[in-house]
């Protein structure tokens, strides 16, 4: 029986770390996405690290794949693999995941949850405007040239904490419903 919940409980938790990412199909503001928020649910729920890194990251590669070949083809050649920028958009969704494994594995609480929705919008904002700046196509690789990279990305970042708020809300309160759902409907069933 024990098993049996636990595999419908990783189901769930990859059932909805899906459905958020497909989310990034539909017609959205910039950087009002479930990157952050899908790390952490990941990084609170599944009991394996890896998985808690690896099915949120693969949802999110698969959702690129579809935008930028889809979506976005025309702005690149042939089959784009990764978006520009991709290494650093995992290193901060694996920092992420790693803030929610450390503040959050059995301890899901609204204090912590909006807590690390600000530290994950704030780590995503840092290490992918890094990378912006790092690249050297947008920005010169100066001081000033960091500050302005980060001065230009602050309108995204309200939106990255918008999302981050928005998608850990619905992630974490839709996982809260399944489960005493779930748990209702055995009680009833006993």
């Amino acid at each position: 029986m024990i098993m049996e919940n636990q595999k419908k409980s990783i189901l769930v938790i990859t059932v909805l770390i899906i459905i958020a990412a497909l989310s990034r199909l539909l017609p959205h503001a910039p950087n009002f996405t479930p990157v952050g928020a899908t790390a952490l649910f990941g990084a609170a729920y599944f009991t394996k690290k890896y998985w808690a890194i690896l099915i949120p990251l693969a949802a999110l590669w698969a959702s690129d794949l579809i935008l930028n070949n889809v979506v976005y083809a025309q702005y690149y050649e042939g089959f784009a693999w990764m978006t520009t920028g991709f290494l650093w958009i995992i290193g901060a969704f694996a920092l992420i995941a790693i803030l929610g494994m450390v503040v959050l594995k059995n301890k899901v609480n609204p204090i912590n949850l909006l807590g690390t929705s600000f530290a994950a919008s704030g780590i995503f904002f840092l290490i992918t405007n890094f990378g912006v700046w790092m690249s050297g196509l947008t920005y010169p690789k100066t001081m000033e040239g960091l500050i302005a990279c980060y001065s230009a990305a602050i309108p995204f970042f309200w939106n990255t904490l918008a999302g981050d708020l928005f998608y850990v809300a619905v992630l974490f309160g839709a996982y809260e419903f399944v489960k005493s759902y779930t748990n209702q409907t055995i009680a009833v069933e006993r």
